[in-house]
Parts: C-alpha cells; structure tokens; sequence
C-alpha cells in the first residue's frame, strides 16, 4: 500500500515537472541557453514539488497509454503556456529589430552567443536591456507565480481548452507587433524625418550626395536617441509583464 501511493505521488510529481520543464524550455529569462539542461530539470521538479497539493482532483490513470499521453498532454500545456509570454517579450526585440532595419544597421548582425544565432544590435541590445529590468523589478516572479497558478487552476486531470489557445494566439500576435512598433515608433519617425530632409537636401545641393552623408547622421540619431528613450521601456515591460500573467492565467482557467 505504502509502495503503491509513494509510486502514484512519484508520477504525479513527474508528471507536473514535465509541464514546468516544458514551460522553462520557451519562457523568457528561464529560456537561455546559458542555464544548463540538468539545473533546468532539477528546476522543475523543485519548483513543481509546492504545488503537488493542487495537481489533481481526482484519480489519474497511470496505465502505460494513459501515462504517455498526460505526459504528451502536460508538455504540449506547459508549451503552450511558455509560447504565449515568450510572443510578447519578443516584441522588446523586434522593436530593436526594427530600429535596426531603418538606422542602418541590419548589415552589422553579428553572431550572438546566447541565443546562438545571429542578432540585430539593437535587437539583442533591448533584449538584454529588458532582461535585466526584469530581474531588477521581480518581474521574473510574477512570471513564475502565474505559471504555478496554473497547477490551482488546471490540474494534471482537467481539460485544455484549444478554443481558448486559438483565441488568445491570435490577440498574442496583434499585441506582438503593436509592442513592437509603439516602442519602436517614435525613433523610427525621427529617422523618416531624417530621410526627408535628406531628400529635400539632395535636390537643393545635388553635389553634397546627402545620401551618402545619411548613413552617419542616422546611425548619431538612433544612437543618441535611443539612449533618451530607454527610459520608457521600464513601463512598456511593466505593460507586457501583466499581460503575460493574464494570458496564462486567462489560458489556464483562472
């Protein structure tokens, strides 16, 4: 009897570290690829082990088909819910993504070695910036305490609603670019001014080739203004830390 309730709370833990582990592989900060697979894991089992009080409300079949398919099951949860905070923080770098595309720096992406890939300056540049607010604010734990609340309000037992996932995956990729460009906007309407008064330069003195002169006074531009507005990007990821909350509890039932 003690063998057998000590295996079922074992599986349920399992089980519950299965979705954490699937959540950490996507949300951001516990999504870098500087924190090693073997604390991951070991992260989701701590963090899962609190909550085993909150995972089921009745009886889980732990029958070899039925287990494989809660495990498919909590992964594709814990997924669902890291994408869905992972889309809005994104829009922190593609800001930087766009800033780099109208300032002239999108032949300056280099390799980056956190996300292994190559990254836009400014793009990795707000990203970094945004994480290190993140961590300074305890945004990280918010993030993590909606997360958790999702054991409270879907157990290992309940349903996933798809309808719902659908629904907010759309409203996600519209908030997405609206992030995007609403903190990215004001610099790249400066440096469209800039590009007119370049054009209306280059026909009153054709000789001076504005254009070729456009390069260096656009990259001042982007580098002396984004010093001044990374000041407000406190608030928009204040903004996009509490939608992140809301969608995964919203996403969870809550």
């Amino acid at each position: 009897m003690d063998f057998t309730l000590a295996t079922e709370q074992f599986l349920t833990v399992m089980l519950g570290a299965v979705r954490t582990g699937a959540w950490m592989m996507l949300c951001p900060p516990f999504n870098s690829k500087l924190i090693p697979a073997q604390v991951k894991a070991l992260l989701s089992v701590g963090l899962t082990l609190p909550m085993m009080p909150y995972m089921k409300s009745g009886p889980i079949s732990f029958e070899t088909k039925d287990l494989i398919f809660n495990v498919l099951m909590q992964a594709f949860v814990g997924a669902s819910l890291g994408f869905l905070t992972l889309m809005l923080f994104a829009s922190v770098q593609a800001a930087g993504d766009l800033l780099d595309l109208f300032g002239g720096f999108t032949l300056a992406a280099t390799y980056d070695p956190f996300s292994q890939s190559s990254a836009s300056i400014f793009g990795r540049f707000y990203n970094l910036v945004a994480l290190t607010l993140l961590f300074a604010s305890d945004g990280h734990q918010m993030i993590l305490r909606g997360f958790l609340q999702s054991f409270r309000t879907l157990p290992l037992d309940a349903s996933f609603d798809l309808e719902t996932l659908s629904k907010l995956l759309l409203r996600g990729v519209g908030e997405f670019f609206m992030a995007a460009v609403q903190i990215a906007g004001p610099l790249i309407a400066v440096l469209f001014l800039a590009d007119v008064a370049l054009g209306l330069l280059n026909r009153v003195a054709p000789a001076l080739n504005a254009f070729q002169l456009g390069f260096p006074i656009k990259i001042f531009l982007l580098a002396t203004l984004a010093g001044i507005a990374i000041g407000l990007l406190p608030g928009a990821l204040d903004t996009i830390v509490e939608k992140a909350v809301n969608v995964v509890i919203q996403l969870s039932g809550g």
